[in-house]
């Protein structure tokens, strides 16, 4: 490329990403694609040229704030509460650039058009941590960006959606198109491997964010665990031509018979399984991990080499290892196949099944409960029950081991089920498919991912320092068998400690010491309130009309301190006390 051409890139970029770029006051001095085909993504994107850079620039800013800002490697060798507050912070930031970027960028959006959140990762705890580490920062269900006047009609026939009853999602989206409007669906995950990144880990931690081009038919919000198998399309075309059932709950002995015949000569040795790995999920994938070693396969263990050079992890992050199923060869001639199987939350896990339609792979799901304490073949049965049928106690105790369960225990699933059904989750089918969370037959998606640190899978550095104040972060778009690595280098316009307070939540930097009432009021503070109140306080809001309550009372000290809690509420009451026209909308209890 020519200095001309290089530069016209470089200004094109600029002036494409200028609602991002301008709001956290950086500088694009360079930007680097490295395209997996000859075509770029905007030839089959169904975004605007202009949103999907935004939504490329989104993802790596967010990766690049949440690295310099968010505390990365502060909760190594911290006590639990320690540890768990530091997780929390690095989500809140996470969250919060992300939430800032869409909102800027979607300024942009044909008029017609809006994207809404569908699924949000961190509503729960995870596998082995307590309660008080679920209700993290995140952009959940029903948070709308768009054009205001948009915005606002979306919004409040989400809220009828939420509400009311008998307002299903078959009328939400019809509503959408008897008025032509065009309404987009996201999942995301502003900070997949939370941990890792708390522990300063060298690999994993990326902000992803799913875009479709309709909403995922989700009715409320929802997060729960899902079986997932990933395989090379060409397996699944090996069982096809077999006459050969291939899905989620197939046995392996089987998955691995269409593996040999699409890879014939394939060394068992050679075929890479990659699960989730751990004592914390013995009781879940025990019975898996025996079935695969069984068989004479490699289970994909930590330390592990990737094609990429770089070793792999499996204590988390079941979205990344995607981009890595399928087939190589080593320095022998040798052929590889790498697969991924196990579970995920939900919300990664349709970000990976949505991968079908990006990359050639294949993917199916099975529902779980939210509590996941069985293997995974019980989970997957246990959700496919009637809680209504007489039997519906006898039938879990069967699928218990026949032992006595407690009253409780039943009533548990029976709510875990009920809460998927008003979820209009695809309860009872054999295996889900990313086509049974949205509406149309026909759906396409936009995948963003911008690396905060190394990752095994696609060999994507992280944020990397390039001197004072510049820095190099790349990010990748994939759609429709097409897909790109866009690494940007960034000037930041200010200090590093300015910079902070541009890539920090208000109330987060009331909490740091910033003195709320000497710092100038703008009206654009009430819109940023309300914004990060979701994201940080969602447990604890109710929403009537256009007010929305804050009931502190609702939110758990291991959540959230009680000395933050009313270091918020103080600012809070300032703000409606001194400005109370801009928050008319706010209620304290």
């Amino acid at each position: 490329m020519t200095d001309l051409a290089k530069r016209n890139l470089v200004a094109q970029w600029a002036f494409d990403t200028r609602p991002v770029l301008l709001r956290f006051h950086l500088w694009l001095e360079d930007v680097e694609i490295e395209r997996a085909q000859p075509e770029p993504v905007s030839s089959r994107s169904f975004t605007p040229r202009g949103i999907h850079r935004c939504l490329a620039m989104t993802s790596a800013v967010t990766a690049l704030g949440t690295r310099l800002f968010g505390g990365f490697g502060e909760g190594a060798g911290k006590d639990k509460a320690a540890y768990n507050q530091v997780k929390k912070s690095a989500d809140a930031i996470s969250a919060y650039v992300m939430s800032e970027g869409l909102w800027h960028l979607t300024r942009t959006l044909p008029e017609n058009h809006a994207i809404m959140v569908s699924l949000g990762e961190g509503l729960m705890p995870k596998a082995g941590e307590t309660p008080e580490m679920g209700a993290n920062p995140l952009l959940g269900f029903g948070r709308v960006y768009a054009r205001p006047e948009v915005a606002r009609l979306v919004d409040r026939r989400v809220r009828r959606l939420l509400n009311e009853p008998g307002h299903t999602f078959e009328k939400f989206y019809g509503w959408l198109q008897e008025r032509g409007i065009t309404l987009w669906g996201a999942a995301v995950d502003t900070l997949e491997n939370t941990s890792r990144f708390a522990e300063g880990k060298p690999t994993g931690p990326m902000a992803v964010f799913h875009l479709f081009d309709s909403p995922l038919t989700v009715a409320k919000p929802y997060e729960s665990y899902m079986g997932c198998l990933t395989v090379p399309r060409r397996v699944t075309q090996a069982a096809e031509e077999a006459a050969v059932l291939l899905d989620y709950r197939t046995e392996r002995r089987k998955v691995l018979e269409c593996v040999e015949k699409a890879y014939p000569g394939v060394r068992r040795e050679h075929v890479h399984v990659w699960t989730l790995r751990g004592k914390s999920r013995v009781a879940r994938l025990g019975k898996l991990w025996e079935e695969w070693k069984g068989l004479g396969v490699h289970l994909v263990e930590d330390g592990w080499k990737a094609p990429s050079g770089i070793e792999v992890f499996t204590d988390s992050g079941t979205y990344a290892p995607t981009f890595l199923v399928g087939s190589w060869k080593d320095a022998a001639g040798a052929t590889h196949v790498f697969l991924c199987d196990g579970y995920a939350a939900t919300a990664e896990a349709m970000q990976a099944a949505s991968l079908s339609e990006v990359l050639d792979v294949d993917a199916s799901m099975a529902l779980f409960s939210p509590t996941f304490d069985q293997p995974c073949d019980v989970e997957a049965r246990l959700m496919h029950l009637d809680p209504a049928a007489p039997d519906f106690a006898r039938r879990v105790q069967e699928l218990l081991g026949g032992r006595e369960v407690e009253a409780g225990r039943v009533q548990g699933y029976a709510e875990a089920i009920a809460d998927a059904r008003a979820s209009h989750m695809p309860v009872g089918r054999r295996v889900l498919r990313a086509d049974d969370f949205l509406p149309e037959k026909a759906w396409r998606t936009l995948a963003c991912t911008g690396y905060m640190c190394d990752d095994p899978y696609s060999g994507a550095p992280g944020v990397t320092k390039v001197s004072d104040g510049v820095y190099k972060v790349a990010t990748q778009l994939a759609t429709q068998q097409v897909k790109s690595r866009i690494t940007f280098t960034f000037r930041l316009m200010e200090s590093l400690e300015q910079a902070r307070h541009v890539f920090s939540p208000l109330l987060v930097r009331f909490l740091s010491g910033v003195d709320h009432t000497r710092r100038a009021v703008k009206i654009s503070d009430s819109g940023r309130i309300r914004n990060e109140l979701q994201t940080m306080l969602s447990q604890a809001l109710e929403h009537e009309g256009e007010k929305v309550r804050v009931h502190f009372d609702r939110i758990d000290e291991k959540v959230m301190p009680r000395e933050k809690q009313l270091a918020i509420r103080r600012v809070l009451e300032w703000y409606k006390e001194n400005h109370p026209v801009w928050f008319g909308w706010l209620e304290l209890e």
